[in-house]
């Protein structure tokens, strides 16, 4: 026996659940070895995460090699979208136990003839809302001490309701949150199977509205994702996986299923957020940093922003149509998607989607019943899917009755050939999708010409170069395997943690030490959260920022913010003013204030960035593409294609558009005029050589 040891290969694994497909990645020591999809199973999702870990061990994956086990999860968001959350009671200050009905009494759609809540009275209706005796000034003095008994009777009332978990929202407990401790501490004590959310924990901020829907909302999903994620570790663990379970949270960065648990409102826009980080990633292996990630999938797109190599985050979300202030990536989400339908309006005009076929029945291609046309059908007719080769051949597609579902609902009623209506289908797509761009670009300060566009999901790459065209982009960022990019950017994504606490001083009337001592408590803050995650080789790095807004203005700006820098404050208002041009098209140098600090922290993965290798890497020869005659969106005639296989490129390989590249999760259209590049890391870029 030789006395050389060779160490275990480090094994790390992302699993992103979808809607319809859970998509997996999985690298051995830094290379991307698999990635592929397994189809999700709604009623139980952590089924489908078992089914990917068996795969990956069928594939020859050691399980307990695995040091890295990431999840991106709807779990919160559906128990919200299908009202499956716990059975919630409210305690709040005497007078405002009706802060979650009342709102702000603003309404989204003003001419509406039908008036239904905009606030989501459905977490706890008035029986389940209690007034507590006690009262806590705006600087945090006690004016009134915590009444125990009022407590302990809702408590009791609550109970007999058949409450499982409470959520707690006191005045200005922001600013001084002992009486909210305190009530915890009774709940523990007396009714130590309820769950608690304490607003002072989960958004320590002024507004009350906003600071009692959050807390309900926390308290709502709790049970649920506590048991999801728990019930998950414990079956993994049963698989062969010692690796601690780790969840991708709103703002991008990944937690301790235990920490998580504790927070889990802050999980609502998990898997979106997987994919952002994917595009990030893989728009810095070929020195891209400015980038708009577009995911487009069966039903939906998601849209984001990338500037300076990280992605554009906002203070609040809204799920299921209610307002909800957690700090997320600002995804912009539309009902544009290859399963969208078109239809014809009651003035004959053409519509694609919100609706969408879904996977069951699908699009008319399927052959599973479907019977409305869709993107796919479109794309079809056009000749820019195979067929044949769809999903890597495991779905065959039936292009007559493509053709023939256009032609009797869309083609025919409109006078136009079959092709030029499966044209107008995604002319009309990429319209709406080029708008949702413009939102989160122009509608926030950014010239979108100045970004390269990253084309990710299994029907971004075909719609990315008519868009880049329609918005004058100049790059597209073609990753290894868009189609299961929210999996690989779950093996991208910093752990994080973040911290926050309310700070009602004017910028003038600031002082930087006791702003730095703040920032010492929100550090120790992070660091406790941290520490749930384990030892690091990494070093954790801090950053910080200020929530600041005009004297008088209702709305602020996060603002990045240098404690150690020679003159923090005044650099702190500079780019105040310059964030509030960029978005607002204006600025004026009058009295700020600050409203919240904020700190977070995180830890980069130690191994290299998914994508980089995969361990293909090409025949030895040259393979020369085949042909077929498609209709470029944007052209008025068909022309021949070059058909490239995306696992025949070699890096360094350069061709012209008209091409199609197909490969197992998606296709790729190469407009006329556009350059493709393969670098390196197997990453495709594309050029415009007409910009």
């Amino acid at each position: 026996m030789s006395g050389n040891s060779v160490s275990a290969p480090s094994v790390r694994v992302g699993i992103d659940v979808g809607g319809t497909f859970t998509d997996v990645a999985c690298t051995v020591d830094g290379a991307l070895l698999h990635a592929f999809k397994v189809p999700s199973t709604p009623t139980n999702p952590a089924n489908a995460v078992l089914h990917a870990l068996n795969e990956l061990a069928g594939r020859g994956v050691d399980l307990s090699h695995v040091n890295s086990l990431a999840h991106g999860t709807t779990v919160a968001t559906n128990a919200v979208l299908e009202r499956k959350g716990a059975r919630i009671g409210v305690l709040a200050t005497q007078g405002f136990a009706d802060t979650l009905e009342i709102g702000r009494q603003m309404r989204r759609d003003l001419y509406s003839i039908r008036l239904d809540p905009e606030t989501p009275v459905f977490l706890a209706p008035g029986e389940r809302r209690f007034g507590i005796e006690e009262r806590i000034g705006p600087e945090g003095a006690i004016i009134q001490a915590l009444d125990e008994t009022s407590v302990r009777d809702a408590l009791d009332a609550l109970v007999t309701l058949g409450v499982g978990s409470i959520a707690v929202s006191l005045l200005f407990s922001f600013v001084n949150p002992t009486h909210e401790e305190r009530i915890k501490e009774i709940v523990q004590t007396d009714y130590p199977s309820l769950d608690i959310s304490l607003s002072s924990e989960v958004d320590p901020a002024f507004r009350e509205y906003e600071r009692t829907a959050v807390t309900a909302f926390d308290a709502y999903i709790k049970p649920v994702v506590s048991r999801y994620l728990a019930d998950l570790t414990e079956e993994a663990k049963r698989a062969g996986v010692d690796a601690p379970l780790q969840v991708m949270q709103s703002r991008g960065g990944l937690a301790h299923a235990t920490v998580a648990s504790a927070r889990p409102v802050r999980l609502f826009l998990s898997g979106p957020a997987a994919g952002v980080i994917g595009g990030q990633s893989e728009g810095a292996l070929v020195g891209e940093e400015a980038l708009i990630t577009l995911d487009v999938g069966g039903t939906s797109c998601d849209i984001a922003l990338i500037s300076s190599a990280t992605p554009l985050t906002r203070s609040e979300g809204v799920i299921d149509g209610y307002t909800v202030r957690v700090p997320m990536v600002d995804v912009n989400a539309i009902g544009a998607g290859g399963g969208s339908i078109a239809w014809l309006d009651d003035a004959g005009g053409l519509r694609v989607g919100p609706h969408s076929a879904g996977s069951s029945p699908g699009p008319a291609c399927y052959g599973q019943g479907g019977t409305e046309p869709t993107v796919t059908d479109a794309s079809i007719v056009l000749g820019l899917v195979n067929p044949a080769f769809f999903a890597g051949g495991t779905l065959r597609l039936d292009p007559e009755a493509a053709h023939s579902v256009i032609r009797t609902k869309i083609a025919e009623p409109l006078g136009l050939s079959v092709e030029d209506a499966a044209a107008g289908i995604h002319q009309v797509l990429n319209a709406q999708m080029a708008e949702g761009i413009r939102l989160v670009s122009i509608g926030r300060g950014f010239d979108p010409r100045e970004f390269a566009l990253v084309a990710l999901g299994g029907a971004g790459p075909v719609h990315a170069c008519a868009l880049a065209e329609e918005l004058q982009i100049a790059r597209v960022v073609l990753p290894r395997r868009p189609g299961v990019l929210s999996a690989s950017g779950l093996l991208a994504a910093p752990i994080e943690h973040e911290a926050a606490l309310s700070f009602g001083r004017t910028l003038d009337g600031a002082d930087i030490a006791d702003i730095r001592a703040r920032l010492g408590l929100l550090d120790a803050r992070c660091a406790e959260l941290m520490a749930a995650e384990g030892q690091f080789e990494q070093p954790i790095e801090a950053e910080y920022f200020a929530d600041v807004c005009y004297v008088g203005q209702s709305y602020y700006l996060e603002i990045p913010l240098e404690p150690g820098d020679s003159a923090p404050l005044e650099r702190l208002y500079e780019r105040f003013l310059e964030a509030h041009d960029r978005i607002y098209g204006h600025a004026v140098e009058g009295a700020a204030r600050f409203v919240n600090l904020r700190a977070v922290h995180r830890v980069h993965p130690a191994s290299a960035t998914p994508g980089q290798h995969d361990g293909q890497t090409g025949p030895d020869g040259d393979v020369a593409p085949t042909s077929r005659s498609v209709r470029i969106p944007g052209t008025s005639e068909r022309t021949t294609a070059a058909i490239y296989q995306r696992d025949a490129l070699r890096p360094g390989t350069e061709f012209t558009g008209p091409a199609v590249i197909e490969q197992t999760d998606t296709t790729t259209v190469v407009s006329p005029g556009w350059r493709a590049t393969i670098s390196d890391n197997h990453v495709i870029t594309l050029r415009n050589d007409a910009s």
